[in-house]
């Protein structure tokens, strides 16, 4: 694979990456003995050779992988001429800075769409998106976000914020029949901690920080957010509430509601936000609780404040291994109840488990293969273990050594009970901090012709084992019905756990060659998987959001009357609809 496209506009060169996922000097690629290797140092899994890596893909999807005819990337990606409102554009010369204004047509495309797969990243990649940013503009105040709106209420123009460009549910994608001036906001050149205060722990944000810096900065000085969804990398505090995101430690930090203590959003109409954040106050209705999930359609989020933890006195992983799944799943259930859920632990399917192995370094050490020998002699052997149904859960511990020393005793305690096994500690981190390096291969493997995608979804603990069946059920239907040549790459993992139920993270994968109009007929297997889910009982999202993805379920997720007060709190809000993005309940 090539270097992906640098990026030209010096107004930018604080962005590290491009139209596809992650940063530019990471990238899967083979070597001439069809190794894999991730190129780069950022994660555990860069810079050594995997040997199974395309076996595996080979195995899951029954074909042999093209290496000789990949599909190539449009080196001229086509972008429309921008519809330009004259006076608008004049008043905005006026009003800001020259270096905050671009009209540059690979900002523009690089602010017309998220990650969501077929969608927006192949279309972008291989074929072209129906509509555009026409304007790129970099907020870096909050009386820019004042003015802009100010100005685009006037002159009839649409505004989209505009945070890490991590959304993968379309989102960010632009309404093909708006009229008016796009214009995207970047948000990204507000990223400052405006104040910290250590006595309530407690820091004013500007929304345009990325999770990443955010966290780098705490820790500075010895706090931790302890949110961190898989895209921290990337993503921002603003997109974070926008979308009503989780994080993988949310067991201990909780869920982005319960991070943010408040939110100051910029409308058309004025200000929304709290006067003074509290811990907890009963006010009566409460605006903030609607702004959490409104991605984009209300105004633009400029800060928060939001809690502080102290950095934990120790962290600590761990891994589990169970028989099959539905154990595992049983497990996790009743960890829910107790008082010793660690701050993250995830469970992932035999899938996903073998994948896992296959994204190891191939090595010639004896003891290496003694261990291995070992353990696979222990867990198939005495214990009777199936290696095709062996799952594994993923843990990490944070607190007080008391805490964390409290926790690991009782985990190992409860795992007896379901014929839980220690896989030890290495195990646990690499599989925790896998996450990040993973979401690259999705672009690697399109070139062969694959198409993944991830999706999630809300499930009580009835229906796990149902809705997982679903799902598998329904890909094999369409998977055939859709005539997609190969087998297919169906698995899943248990991300979150909370008392009544948790969320499954899934993992979609298939061959799309010989396939016309593949990004459109792999859309096609992704809704349709989506009424599955929720036929069986799962949500409509637990994390990802709605975006314009999954707008069909909103009237199945909210009664009429639901939908038209969100309806009617855009018509208060937002008259002339100037943030015309038309995500979730407004996507119609």
């Amino acid at each position: 694979m090539g270097e992906h496209r640098k990026i030209k506009d010096s107004r930018l060169e604080h962005i590290p990456w491009g139209h596809k996922w992650g940063f530019n000097d990471t990238e899967f690629f083979f070597h001439e003995d069809n190794s894999v290797e991730l190129r780069g140092k950022r994660y555990m899994l860069s810079g050594y050779k995997m040997h199974d890596f395309l076996p595996y893909v080979e195995k899951v999807l029954g074909t042999k992988m093209d290496l000789e005819h990949l599909k190539q990337e449009r080196e001229d990606k086509p972008v429309d001429p921008p519809r330009k409102n004259e006076s608008f554009c004049k008043a905005v010369e006026q009003s800001f800075k020259p270096d905050q204004v671009s009209f540059d047509d690979y900002d523009r495309l690089l602010h017309s769409h998220g990650q969501t797969t077929a969608e927006e990243v192949y279309r972008v990649l291989y074929e072209k998106l129906d509509r555009f940013a026409d304007m790129v503009f970099f907020c870096e105040t909050e009386e820019d976000a004042v003015k802009i709106i100010a100005l685009a209420e006037e002159h009839d123009v649409c505004l989209v914020p505009y945070g890490g460009g991590t959304s993968v549910s379309c989102a960010l994608l632009l309404p093909t029949d708006e009229e008016r001036m796009i214009v995207s906001v970047d948000m990204r050149r507000m990223n400052k901690i405006e104040w910290i205060d250590e006595k309530n722990m407690q820091a004013c944000v500007q929304a345009g920080i990325r999770g990443m810096d955010l966290e780098a900065e705490m820790n500075e000085k010895g706090f931790t957010i302890g949110h961190e969804p898989d895209s921290i990398e990337l993503s921002t505090l603003g997109g974070w509430i926008a979308t009503n995101a989780s994080g993988m430690k949310k067991n201990k930090y909780g869920n982005i509601e319960e991070c943010v203590e408040n939110i100051t959003l910029i409308t058309s109409r004025g200000v929304v936000e709290q006067v003074q954040p509290f811990c907890r106050a009963s006010v009566g209705t409460q605006p903030q609780l609607s702004l959490f999930g409104n991605e984009g359609n209300f105004g633009i989020i400029t800060k928060a404040v939001i809690k502080l933890f102290p950095l934990p006195e120790e962290t600590k992983y761990g891994s589990l291994v169970f028989p099959d799944f539905k154990t595992g799943a049983a497990f996790l259930e009743e960890l829910s109840k107790t008082d010793y859920i660690p701050a993250s632990i995830r469970l992932v399917d035999n899938i996903q488990f073998q994948f896992g192995l296959a994204l190891k370094e191939t090595t010639d050490s004896k003891l290496e293969d003694l261990k291995s020998w070992f353990q696979k002699k222990y867990l198939f052997g005495i214990k009777k273990f199936d290696p095709e149904q062996l799952v594994a859960a993923t843990i990490v511990m944070e607190g007080s050594k008391e805490e964390v020393t409290r926790q690991e005793k009782c985990l190992g305690r409860l795992a007896k009970k379901y014929r839980g096994i220690p896989g030890g500690a290495e195990a646990g981190q690499r599989g925790y901090l896998l996450t990040y390096a993973i979401a690259y291969i999705r672009d690697f493997v399109v070139t062969f012709d694959v198409i993944g995608e991830t999706f999630e979804t809300s499930v009580p603990w009835s229906k796990v084992q149902q809705v997982t069946r679903a799902v598998e059920e329904r890909a094999a239907a369409k998977h055939k019905e859709l005539g997609f040549p190969g087998n297919f790459y169906v698995s899943y993992r248990i991300t979150q756990v909370y008392h009544t139920g948790c969320c499954i993270y899934f993992m979609l994968g298939l061959l799309i060659r010989g396939i016309e109009k593949p990004a459109e007929t792999f859309g096609k297997m992704e809704h349709s998987l989506r009424e599955a889910i929720m036929e069986a009982g799962g949500s409509i999202s637990h994390h990802h959001g709605v975006g314009k993805l999954r707008k069909d379920f909103i009237r199945d997720t909210f009664s009429e009357g639901s939908v038209e007060l969100v309806r009617e709190m855009k018509k208060g809000i937002d008259p002339k609809n100037v943030f015309g993005v038309r995500n979730n309940a407004l996507a119609d």
